[in-house]
């Protein structure tokens, strides 16, 4: 076909230039995109991992938000977002109480709160308490130096659970129980 057998449309003119020819079919390529780009809804284009509020940052290859998070820094900013720092490490203290106060002790004593920097201790024995409670200074000392300087003020120690002898019909008014330590 010549260009005179052309259409007056298809003939290339003074006002439609010949387009250039590519070998690698880039000239191709571009013709499709144009020709597809009209006949498709915008929305329906549009990838979805483009879709983001204006004004965020694409990094590319490198990290961010948008990817998955390691469990550690995700708990971390957790932990820290709710204040839960002394809480988790004071309860670390009542897992770890044997290693910090000694094998002999911790089989004796056992922790059973912490609030507003008081630290309370059971003992299985009022020997065991009297023990402790001479013991206490050192025990505040070797706690403050894991969770920090003033966390631990004081160690209230408190001895075992005993029977009432308050109430029943062998109790006597103002009396003091039995007379027996209970340990």
């Amino acid at each position: 076909m010549t260009p005179e057998d052309q259409p007056a449309a298809d003939r290339p003119g003074p006002e439609r230039p010949e387009p250039e020819h590519r070998d690698d079919g880039l000239d191709l390529a571009r013709a499709l995109t144009r020709a597809t780009a009209g006949s498709t809804p915008r929305a329906r284009r549009r990838k979805p991992w483009t879709d983001r509020p204006r004004g965020t940052r694409v990094s590319g290859s490198h990290p961010d938000d948008r990817d998955p998070q390691l469990l550690d820094n995700t708990l971390g900013r957790l932990v820290a977002e709710r204040g839960w720092e002394l809480d988790l490490r004071v309860h670390g203290v009542f897992g770890r109480w044997g290693e910090l106060v000694g094998a002999e002790v911790a089989a004796h004593c056992t922790p059973e709160r912490f609030e507003d920097g008081r630290l309370v201790v059971r003992t299985d024995s009022t020997a065991w308490a009297t023990q402790l409670r001479l013991l206490a200074p050192t025990v505040v000392r070797r706690l403050n130096e894991d969770l920090g300087h003033g966390t631990v003020t004081v160690i209230e120690v408190l001895g075992p659970h005993l029977p009432t002898w308050k109430k029943g019909p062998r109790s006597a008014r103002d009396g003091r129980g039995p007379r027996d330590t209970y340990g």
